[in-house]
């Protein structure tokens, strides 16, 4: 996704920000906790196909149990902070969904997921995407991966660390996501 940053003074409000994304229905949008907007253009060729198949992989996964949900790109949700942030693919187990009303999905869900991935497109800045990584950890995210496809390296983070990986592939030997395994072959190719 690429993004450019729109800043409304005063902020906006919750049913504002909801009409504007209703309103703009072709463009996705994210607020961040200090009340900034970002604007993301639709993905370029490269990130559309690296993208289906991050989450291609990740829902052939989730069909070997079955237990949770993905969700892919085009998700926002609430998080405790007040932000409104979209990965570009997520999953939240069982547990955590119901902490919510099903009806709550319906809309943008007042919940964070507990595993979230981000893609880097060529108009992204890595310190500006490990920031909001930064916030999905600070928010309840227990697992997520950057992927910088561009440097073909990887950055994973947990609440207690951040670490980077130069990868073909990424393993979550533990929760939320046991098992996952992320093989970036085809990720990589689609920008070479």
């Amino acid at each position: 996704m690429e993004s450019h940053t729109m800043i409304f003074e005063p902020r906006l409000s919750e049913a504002e920000f909801d009409e504007l994304c209703q309103r703009y229905s072709d463009m996705q949008f994210e607020l961040t906790k200090e009340g900034v907007i970002r604007m993301m253009t639709p993905a370029g060729n490269e990130s559309s196909e690296a993208n289906s198949e991050i989450i291609a992989q990740l829902r052939a996964w989730w069909k070997t149990h079955r237990r949770g949900r993905v969700f892919d790109s085009n998700t926002l949700f609430v998080l405790p902070d007040g932000s409104k942030l979209g990965p570009d693919a997520a999953y939240i187990t069982d547990e955590r969904l119901r902490t919510i009303p099903r009806e709550a999905l319906r809309g943008f869900a007042p919940i964070c997921p507990n595993f979230v991935i981000e893609l880097l497109s060529r108009t992204d800045s890595e310190e500006e995407a490990i920031e909001k990584m930064r916030n999905w950890i600070a928010n309840g995210v227990e697992l997520g991966w950057l992927i910088n496809p561009y440097k073909k390296h990887c950055f994973v983070f947990r609440p207690q660390n951040a670490f980077t990986t130069g990868a073909s592939g990424l393993h979550s030997s533990g929760d939320p996501v046991a098992g996952f395994d992320l093989d970036l072959t085809e990720v990589w190719s689609a920008f070479d």
